[in-house]
């Protein structure tokens, strides 16, 4: 998996799972629920992310509730990556699943919004090019890079099932 580089979204503490998918929307299809993605901390988030940008935020980045659509609508929206001091441990979990790359970086404060920044989830590596400084993020295991690159949980198993049959029809 090579660098992710996009704009910086920059949030604070505490974005729990109901910003990221609120409720009154969750019987709603995905593209709905990420139409309304952290519009209760920006408005516009929906309408400006584009493919290859980075959510950025201090702590417990995902508390809340277990739902997975938190993290999917990201993922439908094409965020890159997220970066955050830490996360709730479900939504950490649902972000892999789902192919979205999460890293915990200390350093988050010395990224703006709109800075332009790229992510290496395999080294850790962080550069801020708008500011020309380089952090470090916690690198993911290969096995979770691996299923990352094959598009999240499932993906990576129906690839896996379909090896395993081809080898044993083999």
């Amino acid at each position: 998996m090579s660098a992710q580089s996009g704009r910086a979204f920059v949030y604070g503490d505490g974005i729990n799972t109901d910003m990221l998918a609120p409720g009154i929307y969750m019987k709603h299809p995905i593209a709905t629920i990420a139409e309304h993605c952290l519009e209760s901390v920006d408005p516009d988030f929906a309408r400006n992310v584009k493919a290859g940008d980075v959510v950025v935020a201090g702590q417990g980045f995902g508390i809340g509730s277990s739902r997975e659509q938190a993290a999917e609508a990201l993922k439908h929206l094409g965020v890159a990556a997220v970066l955050a001091r830490s996360y709730g441990g479900i939504f950490y979990r649902n972000a892999l699943n789902f192919g979205l790359p999460v890293l915990v970086c200390a350093d988050v404060g010395q990224i703006g919004m709109g800075d332009l920044i790229s992510v290496d989830a395999a080294t850790g590596a962080v550069h801020n090019k708008t500011r020309g400084v380089a952090l470090a993020a916690s690198p993911l295991p290969q096995f979770l890079l691996d299923m990352i690159a094959d598009g999240g949980l499932v993906p990576h198993l129906e690839k896996r099932f379909a090896a395993q049959r081809a080898a044993a029809g083999a």
